[in-house]
């Protein structure tokens, strides 16, 4: 039976602080718990840089595959597990430098009854002012 302190029995007596103590840090400082310790840590860092890479790897895919694998995973666990802005902002950056001229695509107009292709105003010599932003 443990001792029980009468004065304050939310305290633990000093001999039972002492013996608590002792058997803490002979567990510490068992050798067969330190290997497993740094197994464990071991084992953990390298399944991190697995899940790191793995997502990088999927970030690389097309927004649509990647979307529905983020859809399948449970919550934030992502975003809390991994440096998951730092992995999107290194996936998404892609090749494009200042300087670099814009790559060729087509876009709806806003009345939807046509296409407007950039290469039509390269090819005329016109400028092209490109302004990516939200208007909302």
């Amino acid at each position: 039976m443990l001792p029980y302190n009468s004065s304050n029995p939310g305290l633990l007596t000093s001999r039972m602080t002492a013996t608590k103590l002792t058997a803490i840090k002979q567990f510490a400082t068992n050798p067969a718990v330190s290997k497993t310790v740094i197994a464990t840590c071991i084992l953990l860092a390298v399944l991190w840089v697995l899940g790191c890479g793995a997502l990088y790897r999927i970030m690389l895919r097309p927004p649509e595959a990647f979307a529905g694998f983020m859809a399948k995973l449970p919550g934030p666990v992502p975003f809390l597990l991994f440096p998951f802005e730092t992995l999107w902002m290194r996936a998404r950056s892609g090749t494009l430098h200042p300087g670099d001229p814009a790559p060729d695509f087509s876009l709806a107009k806003l009345d939807k009854t046509a296409h407007v292709q950039l290469s039509t105003f390269s090819a005329q010599q016109r400028p092209v002012v490109l302004i990516f932003g939200s208007y909302t």
